[in-house]
């Protein structure tokens, strides 16, 4: 069983613009208070000015109102039993004690010297062995409406910030797609394809089509939808540009794919394999050889495993990452959480490698 967290005081702070309607609203409660005191006053038989239970219930609704900022002490020091049975019973009692003497207290330093100074004589609060047991009655309701709404605004605010922190994730994601997006509409890339596809375009029409219809898939995969899509659809898309590679190098450029079945329904960061196979093309362009790319993994545990390598020369300097490694990272934790990771390497028989591992999306 874990310790409680040791105790840090936090102190409340009101802002000008609730206080004002929370006392337009205890002196309202106090005014309607007022009323129902004095139609009972005057069901019994008894016959007091209205001013009198007026003042009475006023007064006792201002007194509730100053006082707020005890319950609301408790609540941010003792939230709920969570920081422990005896801080969270002990808080509240103390403060619970404090609000009710004090309350009688505040009630009777403004019911005295006001009556003496309005000449309503000397104000008889009662024999005190009842009216104090009447009032910490009374103010056990009190309280506990104060501590509930003090709770339930806390939750508000709670949900409120999680809303705030999720919008802020979704402008980081959206601003890792715009950075993906960057990257994917390269203009050397789009310059090098409309070349390849204006060189064969009087040879052979069918091909130039299949080209046309590839490069039109992909802008338009590149400025519609979110920050992830299925490992199906970055296969489809990766293939896309791989075609495009293709009929620009030819022989000298393979990709290969070596996934099983049944992870084509995995959630996956956009373009994530596309720009890892674009990284493989652009830093082994001294390659004397022809390059091939393959794509493996599947799934592991409750994850998925995707490994990109190639034949290449290999990561030159394994310090640095890159600005398309450094995104693609980012972009994994925003997505998968801090569980998510991006690990590369070279291999023995030379080229380099890429692992992404990644679960679910996360809520």
């Amino acid at each position: 069983m874990s310790k409680p967290e040791p105790l840090r005081w936090h102190w409340p702070v009101f802002r000008a613009r609730p206080v004002l309607i929370l006392l337009c609203v205890f002196v309202a409660i106090g005014l309607l208070q007022g009323i129902a005191v004095g139609l009972s006053m005057r069901a019994e038989g008894q016959s007091f000015p209205w001013s009198r239970p007026f003042f009475w219930e006023i007064t006792g609704a201002l007194s509730a109102f100053l006082l707020m900022p005890l319950p609301k002490m408790a609540v941010m020091n003792a939230p709920s039993p969570k920081v422990g049975w005896g801080r969270f019973l002990g808080l509240h009692f103390g403060m619970y004690g404090a609000y009710t003497l004090l309350h009688v207290g505040v009630m009777m330093a403004i019911r005295f010297p006001t009556y003496r100074l309005l000449g309503w004589g000397t104000y008889d609060y009662g024999d005190l062995a009842f009216k104090v047991p009447m009032e910490m009655a009374k103010d056990v309701v009190a309280y506990s409406l104060f501590v509930l709404g003090f709770t339930l605004f806390g939750i508000w605010q709670d949900v409120q910030a999680r809303a705030l922190r999720e919008a802020r994730l979704e402008a980081e994601l959206k601003e890792a797609q715009l950075q993906a997006l960057v990257g994917n509409l390269d203009p050397h890339f789009l310059f090098n394809a409309l070349n390849t596809i204006s060189s064969v375009m009087y040879e052979d029409l069918a091909r130039t089509d299949a080209l046309l219809s590839d490069l039109g898939l992909l802008l338009r995969a590149s400025f519609e939808g979110g920050p992830a899509w299925t490992l199906g659809e970055e296969r489809r898309h990766t293939e896309r540009y791989a075609a495009l590679l293709k009929a620009r190098f030819g022989d000298r450029f393979n990709l290969e794919w070596n996934l099983p079945t049944g992870v084509e329904g995995w959630k996956v960061p956009r373009f994530a394999l596309q720009l890892l196979v674009e990284n493989a093309v652009k830093h082994n362009g001294d390659l004397k050889g022809p390059l091939t790319v393959g794509v493996s993994g599947g799934s592991e545990g409750d994850g998925l495993r995707l490994r990109v390598e190639d034949n290449g020369m290999g990561f030159r300097d394994m310090t640095s990452n890159g600005t398309g490694l450094n995104a693609l990272r980012r972009g994994l934790q925003l997505l998968f959480g801090p569980t998510s990771s991006l690990s590369h390497g070279n291999r023995p028989e030379g080229g380099g490698w890429v692992e992404l591992r990644m679960g679910s999306i996360t809520p």
